[in-house]
């Protein structure tokens, strides 16, 4: 993520979802170039998290199922950035689902609702999303 994408995000950190909706959905329209199309919004709150085309491969797959040490199973999707998701908390190697990557609470933006995790490697990051906890918006106006 670009320091000026940090930056915008740490400047709406505190403001209301509303607020804060429309400055990330400015960044997901940026990064997309479709204007705004196929966006993922939080199922809750409808605030933009990520875009469809941020989907990416981990470990050669974009899904995947997991089952964490209290046995709940989540199916994530990954995402090479999601700026309505932000990481919560220490970041812990411990019962990583990606080896060699440490982990954080992933929380909704707007709502501070579980979005899923962000994962850290040495620099490289993405976004473990729970895929039920994400709807896709393709119009990009309709869900606000």
């Amino acid at each position: 993520m670009h320091d000026h994408t940090l930056s915008l995000l740490n400047k709406d950190r505190g403001a209301p979802s509303g607020a804060a909706g429309a400055g990330i959905q400015a960044l997901i329209e940026r990064a997309t170039g479709e204007g705004g199309r196929r966006i993922l919004r939080c199922a809750r709150c409808r605030c933009p998290v990520t875009s469809q085309e941020a989907r990416i491969e981990v470990d050669g797959a974009h899904e995947h199922t997991r089952t964490n040490p209290a046995g709940f199973v989540f199916r994530i999707g990954c995402f090479r950035d999601a700026p309505g998701c932000l990481g919560e908390g220490p970041a812990s190697e411990a019962w990583s689902w990606f080896p060699g990557y440490a982990w954080q609470v992933g929380l909704c933006k707007g709502c501070g609702g579980h979005l899923g995790w962000v994962f850290q490697l040495e620099g490289a990051r993405f976004h473990g999303l729970i895929v039920d906890h994400l709807v896709l918006d393709e119009g990009g106006e309709g869900a606000r």
